[in-house]
């Protein structure tokens, strides 16, 4: 009898000798192994068939049944590409990060007339020829992203856009981003004659006002086009280019506009409180972002002040996103108008605000309590005290202060309260310790926490913030404490033996974090190593080119997607990560100063660094 218990504990447990584990999954129905696997993503799916070899047949039968492939979070090399997509050939939607994929055959070769949603993204190589490519082998498409490397020859890319504009017929959003360059290429006058008669949604970066406006203007003489979300990345944002927009396109639902100026815009081009007035005509509008970036000149909305804010309020109350940047004129009654007048309001972002102060948010008596994320940056007048008022949003998932540095330790004791929330960004707050425990023992289910630049912050801080079995330590996925002198080893400790679910850790400028912070996280207890996805190590200048024999074994890291080494000394080691690198070709490795993922500088650099 106790042999046979031991048997069935063993069997159940699919511990013992050889073949026990494949007995006990061949004992499951398959229906129940099908309906584990459907709830899993790819990655998942791709460890489940390494368990045995049931759960490898069941995984091989469901993905040649999915119908969306998402490899955004992977930026494979061609060969593992082909692998994977030969699996899922019928999907209808694939989104592909294409960092490491050098020539466009590698995309041509996948796909198919099926396809009806595409997004490539982080296109470093492939050529404008592309396009031609999409609009032959998709015409069904309805979908599509694309995201390209700036290159020198805009006459040949609005040539290839045309073409595939022509024959993909359905098509009724259009996302085209070109990165690392200020040249405009979409200066195409007669655009309105290519766009198919589908289109709802547009995205065009960059693009310059006159030419905008040009082919905007002519929309308003086809009956048939109903654009109801427009984006657009401008040299200038103008009154002219507000009301071309409002008077062609009155049905909008979304509009999103950036300009990036090289000089200081003139007085006679430059946005007024008339151009926001002129909003009103878009009586369904839900989302609006209006953003002057000081990407290559440090300019600002300097002719709107708080009546231009007044004006928007009272034309636009039924926002449920409002963005707004730049504008350097407007004070607190200008952006509390926005809270008290927008009853639907989820979204609320200020950006570069040198007079938002803590009396917008005085007296949130009557604001709309639907408020989801706010995001408050570089608004260098906001204290603690705005913090107090706001700790009644009981439905907040997600809070931004980055950049205000008078933002200290009494906020924290309000955010405790704030129960729902799920992203946090303290970035160069002037918290302490002190502040780190209030949080702690505020225990929220904080995933993502940025404390980057928060130079009063030690070991000890995050030691109290993981103190005991706390929320944080089940939930939290992404940790930056970069630029933080008085981070060093201790506190990796702690991060590697408490925060049980991260994947994204960021130790940026961290000084004092040598080797033995590295071995502590491949040493995580229960082997949770596997689980870091993205690292990001820049200049971190006590880290060793030893640190190179570590990563050489295949056992740590083994789910690493990510590495950044620029600025010390393992970027000597660029032949050794060529051997890691083709050992696992889903890992990029970044030797410049990319942030996590390469998201803001994948344009400027070769994948892999070579």
């Amino acid at each position: 009898m106790a042999a046979t218990d031991s048997d069935n504990k063993r069997h159940y447990s699919g511990e013992g000798r050889g073949g026990d584990c494949e007995v006990s999954m061949e004992k499951l129905p398959n229906h129940i192994i099908t309906h584990v696997l459907h709830k899993l993503d790819l990655e998942s799916l791709c460890t489940a068939a390494c368990v045995s070899r049931t759960f490898h047949s069941a995984v091989t039968h469901l993905l040649s049944s999915l119908s969306a492939l998402d490899l955004s979070g992977f930026s494979l090399d061609e060969e593992s590409l082909k692998h994977v997509v030969r699996r899922v050939q019928g999907a209808k939607s694939l989104t592909i990060d294409c960092l490491q994929v050098e020539n466009d055959f590698s995309i041509i070769d996948i796909l198919h007339e099926h396809i009806v949603d595409l997004s490539l993204l982080k296109c470093s190589s492939l050529s404008y020829d592309i396009l031609r490519a999409i609009g032959e082998r998709c015409p069904n498409l309805r979908f599509f992203l694309i995201e390209f490397a700036g290159h020198v020859l805009p006459e040949l890319f609005k040539t290839k856009l045309i073409e595939m504009l022509q024959k993909i017929s359905l098509l009724e959003t259009l996302s085209i981003k070109i990165r690392g360059t200020i040249l405009d290429v979409f200066d195409l006058q007669s655009l309105e004659l290519f766009l198919p008669k589908s289109v709802k949604n547009l995205k065009l970066q960059p693009t310059a006002e006159h030419f905008s406006i040009h082919w905007i203007d002519k929309l308003r003489g086809v009956p048939w086009f109903n654009l109801q979300s427009l984006s657009l990345v401008l040299d200038i944002i103008s009154d002219n280019l507000f009301i071309t927009v409002v008077n062609s396109l009155p049905l909008l639902v979304e509009l999103d506009l950036e300009d990036r100026p090289l000089t200081e815009p003139s007085m006679q081009l430059d946005l007024t409180n008339t151009g926001l007035q002129s909003l009103e005509v878009c009586q369904h509008l839900v989302t609006l972002s209006i953003v002057r970036s000081r990407i290559y000149y440090p300019a600002s909305f300097k002719r709107v002040d708080n009546l231009g804010m007044f004006l928007l309020s009272e034309a636009c109350g039924g926002l449920e996103s409002v963005k707004l940047g730049g504008f350097t004129k407007v004070t607190e009654a200008g952006f509390s108008s926005i809270l008290h007048s927008c009853q639907k309001l989820k979204k609320f972002e200020v950006l570069n605000s040198s007079l938002l102060s803590d009396l917008a948010f005085h007296d949130m008596r009557g604001v709309a309590r639907s408020l989801v994320e706010l995001r408050l940056l570089s608004c260098r007048l906001l204290t603690s005290e705005a913090m107090e008022e706001l700790s009644s949003f009981s439905n907040l998932e997600l809070l931004d202060t980055s950049g205000c540095r008078s933002i200290s330790d009494p906020c924290l004791s309000y955010i405790s309260g704030l129960t729902t929330l799920r992203t946090l960004n303290l970035a160069e707050a002037d918290i302490t310790d002190s502040g780190l425990a209030i949080l702690g023992r505020g225990d929220l289910p904080i995933a993502q926490l940025c404390i980057r630049g928060c130079k009063r912050v030690t070991d000890r801080g995050i030691g109290f913030l993981f103190h005991g079995e706390r929320k944080i330590c089940k939930t939290l996925s992404s940790l930056d404490v970069g630029q933080m002198p008085g981070i060093s080893d201790a506190a990796i400790f702690t991060i590697s033996s408490a925060a049980k679910a991260l994947t994204d850790l960021c130790l940026r400028y961290c000084f004092h974090v040598t080797d033995a912070a590295m071995k502590m996280l491949v040493d995580r207890p229960n082997h949770k190593s596997c689980l870091l996805q993205r690292l990001d190590l820049y200049n971190c200048r006590s880290l060793s080119d030893d640190l190179i024999m570590l990563l050489l074994d295949k056992s740590p890291f083994r789910g690493l997607r990510w590495l950044g080494v620029g600025s010390t000394l393992l970027v000597n080691k660029r032949g050794n990560f060529s051997t890691i690198c083709n050992e696992r070709p889903w890992l990029v490795v970044c030797f410049d100063g990319c942030e996590l993922g390469c998201h803001d500088g994948w344009q400027f650099h070769k994948s892999n660094g070579y």
